[in-house]
C-alpha cells in the first residue's frame, strides 16, 4: 500500500509547489526563464552537459567494477544519458536511474548488485554535494548564515542531534553486523560494498574527482542561467544560492526535476535581497538547459527501440521463410513412434 502511494505522493508534492509558486508569483517568472534563452547560452550548458555526463558515467564505472560488475564507459555513458533524459522527461525524476540499474543488472546476471551500484553512485554525489555545501552555506554570506547566526542555539541543538544520531546508526551497525540475522547480513553487505565501491584505495581518489567536476558543472550551468536571466550578482554571492537549489532537487517531490528546486531558489534570492521573481526564472532556466542537455538520451532511446524492432522482425522473418529438412521431420515422426511404442 506504502508503495503506490509513495510515487503520487512525490508527483502531487511537486505540483502544489508549482501550484503555489504560480499563485504567489505568477506566470510572468515561467514565460521569462523561455524568452530569456538563447542560441549561445543553450550551446555552453548543452556542453557543460557533455563533461557531466561523462564524468558520472565514469563514477559508476568506477563503483560498478569496485562492486566486481562488467561496465565499459561506453555502454555507462550512453545508459546515463538514457537515465537523464527518463529523468527529465517522466514524472518521479528516479525512473532512469532504475532503468539504467535494472539493464546493467540483467546484462550481468546480478540486478540486485547492479542497483546497489547505482545508489552508492548517485550517493557519492550528494556526499561530496552535501560536504560542500554546508562548507560553504555556513562560510559564505548567505540567507541560511543569516538564519544560523540568528538562531545559533537551534541549530547547535539540531547539530549535536545529528551528531548523537549518526553515533547510534554507526553502533547499531556495528552490532547488527555480528549478528545472524537477514537484516545483520544485510548490513553486512552494505558496509562490505561501500568498503570495496567507494572507499577502495583505487576507487575513492576518481569517485571524489568525479563528484567533483559533476558539482562545478552544475554551478557552471546556474551561472550560465542566471546570466542568460540577466543577473549581475558576483559568484560570491550566487554559489551560496545555486547550492541550496541542489540540494532542494535531492529532495523526493518533484515532477522532472521541477518544483523544490524553483521554490527554494525563489526563496533564497528574495532572502539574499534580490528578486524572488528572477530567482525563479534562473531555476526555470537551468531547468530548460537540464533537459536540452538530456536530449542526447532521447537518441538512445530511439535507437535502441529501432534495434529492437529489426531483430524481432528479422527473428519472424527467419522463422517463417526457413525451410524444415525432410530427414530431420522423419526423424522426428520415427521419434514420435518409439516413444508411443515404448508408452504402450
Amino acid at each position: 500500500m506504502t508503495r503506490s502511494i509513495w510515487p503520487w505522493a512525490r508527483l502531487l508534492g511537486g505540483a502544489a509547489i508549482l501550484a503555489v509558486l504560480l499563485w504567489r508569483l505568477g506566470t510572468g517568472a515561467f514565460l521569462d526563464g523561455l524568452r530569456v534563452i538563447d542560441g549561445p547560452a543553450l550551446a555552453a550548458a548543452f556542453t557543460i552537459g557533455v563533461v557531466t555526463t561523462v564524468f558520472s558515467a565514469w563514477r559508476w564505472c568506477l563503483v560498478a567494477r569496485g562492486l566486481g560488475l562488467r561496465l565499459s564507459l561506453r555502454g555507462a555513458i550512453a545508459d546515463y544519458y538514457k537515465a537523464l533524459f527518463l529523468n527529465a522527461a517522466l514524472p518521479g525524476g528516479v525512473i532512469g536511474d532504475v532503468d539504467r540499474a535494472v539493464k546493467h543488472g540483467r546484462d550481468e546476471g546480478d540486478v540486485a548488485r547492479s542497483v546497489r551500484a547505482v545508489v552508492l553512485e548517485r550517493t557519492a554525489g550528494q556526499i561530496v554535494l552535501l560536504g560542500v555545501g554546508v562548507t560553504v552555506l555556513v562560510t559564505v554570506p548567505s540567507p541560511v548564515l543569516t538564519l544560523l547566526q540568528k538562531h545559533g542555539a537551534v541549530a547547535a541543538t539540531v547539530a549535536l542531534a545529528a551528531a548523537v544520531a549518526g553515533v547510534l546508526v554507526l553502533v547499531a551497525c556495528r552490532r547488527l553486523r555480528q549478528g545472524g540475522s537477514r537484516v545483520a547480513s544485510a548490513v553486512r553487505t552494505t558496509l562490505g560494498e561501500i568498503r570495496t565501491g567507494l572507499l577502495a584505495r583505487r576507487n575513492w581518489p576518481g569517485i571524489t574527482l568525479a563528484s567533483t567536476v559533476v558539482l562545478a558543472g552544475h554551478l557552471a550551468t546556474f551561472v550560465v542561467a542566471a546570466r542568460a536571466a540577466g543577473s549581475d550578482a558576483s559568484l560570491v554571492r550566487l554559489t551560496p544560492l545555486m547550492l541550496l537549489a541542489l540540494l532542494a532537487m535531492s529532495l523526493p517531490l518533484n515532477i522532472g526535476g521541477w518544483g523544490p528546486r524553483e521554490a527554494v531558489t525563489a526563496w533564497a534570492f528574495g532572502a539574499a535581497g534580490l528578486s524572488a521573481s528572477q530567482g525563479l526564472t534562473i531555476a526555470v532556466v537551468y531547468g530548460v538547459f537540464a533537459f536540452v542537455a538530456a536530449l542526447p538520451g532521447a537518441i538512445v532511446v530511439l535507437t535502441r527501440a529501432v534495434t529492437r524492432v529489426k531483430v524481432v522482425a528479422t527473428a519472424s522473418a527467419v522463422r517463417a521463410v526457413a525451410p524444415v529438412s525432410p530427414a530431420v521431420g522423419y526423424a522426428t515422426q520415427r521419434e514420435h513412434r518409439q516413444l508411443a511404442r515404448t508408452g504402450a
